[in-house]
């Protein structure tokens, strides 16, 4: 018998939580010795480079979602009960059709990056003297990284939409144990280190093709290793197109800001400035994965309902998460937050200028954004995302404009940052009336069951972390102050932001998980 939608959404929250656990703590120890092995001027060059890919490498990630949204809604359009999956034609010529696009993408890109590397290091990135050559070679190396990561998308997103992130989570374990791995080696090497690490972090998107193709083709039988001539369909060709071009505008919009930023804080204060914004972003992106956990296990469920017709449903889902990845991100970027200084000088030893403002405020922009997430994905469940993307989108991208008319008349990293938060703010409150014009929803109850409920915990969670670094001067604090926020975050979420209906829903599933590992044993 197959579990239950309640069940696999837990399961799937979980195994990404686990895969969290371990790549938080495996990518903070490595990133201390990478500093370690590469110091604060290499460190920041393979900041920057990368930075530079990741600007070009959104349209991955815009992709993924892209083929998600059409393998989900595929899913429920066609199946309306799990008893119902016997046929797949449909939805392997959906991911074929995909994966032509992603190979034909990830050629181009490719051929564009290689063509424009020689203006891109003459006349845009600043380099230290004498690092040049090996910049442009780590480029290279990550310019095939993001054609291999291209190409793994459509394998990811399936996974995804079949809800098998236990595989993802599991492959996502490996790739950090593999990254400690390679800082390990690294340290040991006598040659340059900063190619070497290049050339190996290029050998670990080798790696993640292999583990989900592979076993993807082998485990789904919509799933293909190269995409069936027979299966090519122009017209649904065009159909993805349409949606992956508006869906690409977005990812660019918001990673180009993200990645943008670090070359306009590089324009004003070269490189060292970098590996305090390649820090806070690691930071980012390992708290970020909290929220992002429900956010993945969630929206199969709410595309599907979406799919089948039910959109009260997909509106009740949008809802809960929004509320469930605000409380979820609170939980960690409030301790966090009070606790920077004293986490990045045990973390690290020596700390770079600007790392504790950068890192502080892209975390509060990020838990901004969550109040509002679940609308984000609603409307890529909808589908039309035009006017959506042109508006919220582009506003994010004009952030780098205002971030550098700030530093220009100010150089201060602060005023900037003040500037990257009231943004995300405008764009995350636009959401509300374009789901309101596109699907109805009533903005009044949105409002009353994400910001009101999470009002009370979030406030005490403040309260909790304001109280320990005022009145606690222990060495490892931020420990004692991350426990408490917790448990008392916890423990206000239950009395106060889950309904009756959540609560008994979490009783039932934790229940469940009891019983099922008590009986194992």
């Amino acid at each position: 018998m197959g579990m239950t939608v309640a069940n696999r959404i837990i399961v799937n929250t979980l195994a990404q939580y686990t895969r969290l656990l371990f790549s938080v703590v495996i990518s903070l120890y490595a990133t201390r010795l990478i500093l370690q092995a590469l110091g604060q001027t290499d460190y920041g060059i393979y900041s920057l480079v990368a930075g530079v890919i990741v600007m070009l490498g959104f349209i991955t990630n815009a992709m993924v979602i892209n083929t998600q949204r059409h393998l989900s809604y595929g899913y429920g359009d066609k199946v309306k009960s799990e008893d119902d999956i016997t046929e797949y034609d449909n939805v392997r010529r959906i991911f074929s059709n995909c994966l032509v696009l992603h190979i034909v993408i990830a050629v181009v890109v490719f051929v564009v990056m290689i063509a424009v590397e020689g203006a891109l290091f003459t006349h845009v990135l600043v380099i230290d003297e004498g690092r040049e050559n090996v910049a442009i070679l780590v480029y290279r190396f990550m310019a095939i990284s993001l054609l291999l990561t291209f190409i793994t998308a459509p394998y990811k997103a399936l996974f995804i939409a079949r809800e098998n992130i236990v595989y993802t989570s599991a492959v996502e374990v490996t790739d950090s144990l593999l990254r400690l791995l390679v800082v390990l080696v690294l340290l040991r090497l006598h040659s340059d280190r900063l190619a070497a690490y290049g050339c190996m972090m290029m050998l670990i998107s080798v790696f993640n093709y292999g583990a989900l193709a592979v076993y993807g083709s082998a485990r789904f039988r919509e799933c293909l290793l190269l995409p069936r001539k027979v299966d090519i369909d122009w017209a649904q060709m065009r159909g993805i197109i349409g949606f992956a071009g508006w869906t690409v505008y977005s990812m660019g919009c918001v990673l180009g800001r993200s990645q943008g930023l670090a070359v306009v804080l590089n324009s004003f204060f070269g490189t060292i400035v970098n590996s305090a914004y390649g820090i806070a972003s690691q930071i980012f992106a390992s708290v970020q994965f909290v929220a992002q956990a429900v956010v993945n296990a969630m929206s199969p469920q709410l595309i599907k309902a979406e799919g089948a017709g039910d959109r009260e449903r997909m509106l009740a889902l949008a809802t809960l998460t929004s509320k469930y990845s605000l409380l979820l991100l609170a939980l960690v970027v409030i301790p966090v937050a009070f606790e920077m200084p004293q986490i990045l000088q045990l973390w690290l030893g020596t700390v770079p200028d600007h790392t504790v403002t950068l890192s502080v405020f892209i975390l509060i922009t990020s838990l901004c954004d969550q109040t509002t997430i679940g609308l984000n994905v609603a409307n890529q469940a909808i589908g039309r995302i035009r006017n959506f993307s042109l508006c919220i989108n582009t506003i994010k991208l004009l952030t780098l404009a205002v971030v550098w008319l700030c530093l220009y008349k100010t150089h201060s990293v602060e005023s900037a940052m003040w500037c990257y938060l009231v943004i995300e703010i405008i764009c995350a409150a636009i959401r509300l009336p374009f789901l309101r014009y596109l699907a109805g929803l009533n903005i009044q109850h949105f409002l009353a069951a994400v910001l009101l409920r999470s009002l009370l915990p979030i406030i005490s969670m403040i309260a909790i972390g304001r109280l320990f670094t005022a009145c606690v001067g222990l060495p490892v604090r931020f420990v004692f102050t991350f426990i408490a926020t917790v448990i008392v975050g916890g423990i206000v979420i239950w009395l106060t932001a889950l309904g009756k209906g959540e609560k008994v829903a979490a009783k039932r599933v934790l229940s469940g998980f009891a019983s099922h590992f008590i009986g194992k044993k």
